[in-house]
């Protein structure tokens, strides 16, 4: 029986425990996602080579497309409106259900799609007199 210096319980740690499944075991590494949940992205990448020309998350600072403040995220959606492969890129991140950021002129917050960033804090209890 094989033991190591810290088992003193003198049963073989490779065994698993009685009662366990070939599915509760960690020896194996966990599955990989399919390579297709990628393949979007990479179409999106060609489509933007082949077209030749400049597109916004390709110009300007990729932070600004993840940005925390709402005027930031305004600025990023308004960046989308030109972009020429606009459609695309919304369809492939509501596919991939993106976690966060402007994607097709859109803001992604928890993979769905929000009309607006809220500012940090609470909301005012009462209306500011513009």
């Amino acid at each position: 029986m094989h033991t190591t210096p810290h088992d003193t319980s003198g049963t073989d740690l490779n065994t698993p425990h009685p009662g366990t499944t070939a599915a509760d075991r960690t020896d194996h590494p966990p599955a990989q996602p399919p390579e297709t949940t990628l393949l979007p992205l990479t179409e999106l990448d060609d489509e933007i080579e082949r077209l030749g020309v400049p597109v916004p998350c390709r110009t300007y600072d990729p932070e600004v497309f993840f940005a925390e403040s709402p005027a930031d995220v305004e600025y990023a959606k308004s960046l989308c409106q030109t972009c020429p492969v606009r459609e695309a890129c919304l369809a492939g991140a509501k596919d991939r259900r993106e976690p966060w950021g402007v994607w097709g002129g859109e803001l992604f917050i928890q993979g769905v799609v929000v009309p607006r960033k809220r500012p940090r804090g609470r909301p005012r209890k009462n209306p500011v007199a513009a």
